[in-house]
């Protein structure tokens, strides 16, 4: 099936009401994928653009050291709350962006002139009917003291940070000082402009090292976490549905009538009784459907008879608590059974195949991105193709130089992370060039998915591979869990990261400064 007809069948399933079990399990891959920053998200890289882009007005006369907080004695400037505030109101902004207009969150108007309402208060917790100005201050406190107490840890257990802190750092503070530049401004006034009469670059330096030193502490604490056998096995028997996945296949026949127009070209919904009507003649046709399956016809034969019919086979669904899925995962299901079950005004028509874990073991690689230079020409110009097919043929060139000066040296996983850290343009470089827990289902480039799932490949093989991104120099570094563990052992890590983050500033004691947080925002 093509991957635009695939699309075209979640759209139509959608809205007729059956949850597609794929979109559950990337809910999951998206949750794993993002684990190290579970409480907070992104912190130093959206920052940065949150810096540069809000352009939101602030007062010019700002005391610089007002006090404007003080958690557990250490005192915090309305600059430093500042930091942590517009952190969580950026971050807020940029995951619920579809969902602000019904949280009756305007970006465009004072957070202090709008309430949140009750729909948003369920939605993250909140009270209803604080102002939106004081919730985000709530957020930036807490986050502020768990942070405090994650580098206070850090520090009591001599922990040293990795290399990777001070090349994001770097990175980070020489693009601020390249988007100062372009807006022909120093940085300080760039960030004056953006945070605040009080912000300097003192300020803003220090607090982006905090935050990144507690990220690579608490991913290191969150990599820590490890669970023997009996856990894993446990954890798994105790929610079997939420880590096995089924094989099946399933026809959805429509029951909605379907409006219509009057004389006047108004929409006439359609009656009770023909609302009625059309369920009914869905039940009968889904019924003679399974009675024509259950003869020996073939059911996506049989989905054909009607344009409105809509056919799906899965080689690997998800659990996602519907009607169907009940049914696919109910522990009498035999390879085999068929069955017409109702759901949200359709009818299915599901045939159970199978039901496993998942066993393909999950893939870890390290690559270095060589991205093409930029070129002089434009779209469209003369020489343009030429131009851009010898920027690409250079950067594979480069890719190909870089390895065999790896090859020559000492050739190894540390060696080769140490150069991804020097040479890579892709953000993966801070943690040597690391890409882990690849699956077939991940959302990579082709080229570069379909090296890393070679069967033949072995711990320490390289080779470079290009994509519409550049030349990857590859390091294959082997093959982890398979995915139905990886799942649980992601679920345990989650629930025990998050209770050691919420614990460590539990005790914590935060004092609001009435006059320092009148300068916060």
């Amino acid at each position: 099936m093509s991957a635009s007809r695939e699309k075209q069948i979640r759209q139509e399933q959608a809205s007729s009401g059956w949850v597609d079990p794929k979109v559950v399990r990337e809910q999951e891959q998206c949750k794993k994928e993002k684990r190290s920053n579970i409480l907070y998200g992104t912190i130093a890289a959206l920052f940065l653009i949150a810096v540069i882009a809000a352009g939101i007005w602030r007062s010019n006369v700002i005391p610089k050291n007002a006090t404007a907080a003080t958690i557990d004695g250490e005192k915090y400037t309305a600059a430093e709350v500042s930091f942590y505030y517009q952190n969580v109101y950026q971050n807020f902004v940029s995951n619920y962006s579809y969902l602000l207009s019904y949280m009756g969150l305007n970006t465009n108007a004072s957070l202090d002139s709008q309430t949140v309402n009750e729909t948003a208060a369920s939605w993250i917790g909140a009270e209803a009917g604080q102002t939106w100005k004081d919730y985000f201050l709530g957020q930036a406190l807490d986050q502020m003291a768990t942070v405090q107490s994650v580098l206070n840890t850090a520090k009591a257990e001599g922990y040293t940070y990795s290399a990777g802190v001070q090349a994001q750092y770097d990175d980070s503070m020489a693009a601020l000082k390249k988007s100062a530049e372009a807006n022909s401004v120093s940085v300080s006034q760039l960030l004056k402009n953006n945070m605040g009469a009080q912000m300097t670059e003192k300020v803003y330096a220090t607090q982006l090292m905090r935050m990144l030193q507690y990220d690579d502490y608490a991913s290191s604490h969150y990599d820590s976490l490890t669970y023997d056998d009996s856990k894993i096995n446990d954890t798994y028997k105790a929610d079997t549905n939420k880590y096995d996945l089924v094989s099946y296949e399933i026809v959805g026949i429509p029951g909605t009538a379907e409006s219509t127009t009057d004389a006047d070209g108004n929409e006439v919904e359609p009656t009770e009784e023909e609302s009625a009507a059309a369920l009914e003649q869905a039940k009968k046709s889904a019924d003679q459907m399974l009675a024509d399956y259950r003869a020996g016809q073939k059911l996506e034969t049989l989905s054909k008879a009607d344009e409105s019919y809509v056919y799906t086979k899965k080689d690997n669904g998800a659990y996602s608590g519907d009607v169907v899925t009940e049914w696919l995962f109910d522990n009498a299901r035999k390879a085999g059974d068929s069955a017409v079950l109702d759901y949200n005004s359709t009818y299915y028509v599901a045939v159970f195949l199978d039901r496993f874990r998942d066993e393909t073991p999950e893939i870890d690689v390290r690559h270095i991105l060589i991205q093409p230079a930029v070129g002089t020409l434009s779209e469209g110009d003369e020489g343009y193709e030429a131009e851009q097919a010898q920027l690409k043929a250079d950067a594979k060139a480069k890719a190909e130089d870089i390895l065999a000066q790896w090859q020559a040296g000492e050739a190894t996983e540390a060696s080769f992370s140490a150069l991804a850290m020097q040479e890579s343009a892709d953000g993966s470089k801070y943690t040597g060039g690391l890409i882990d827990s690849i699956t077939p289902d991940s959302s990579l480039v082709e080229s570069f998915k379909n090296w890393c799932l070679d069967a033949s490949r072995k711990p320490g093989d390289t080779g470079v591979v290009e994509s519409e991104y550049g030349a990857h120099v590859m390091y294959f570094v082997g093959e982890q869990l398979p995915v139905w563990k990886s799942n649980v052992v992601a679920d345990l890590r989650d629930a025990d990261y998050s209770e050691w983050l919420e614990g460590i500033s539990a005790d914590s004691t935060i004092e609001r400064h009435d006059f320092g947080m009148k300068f916060v925002g």
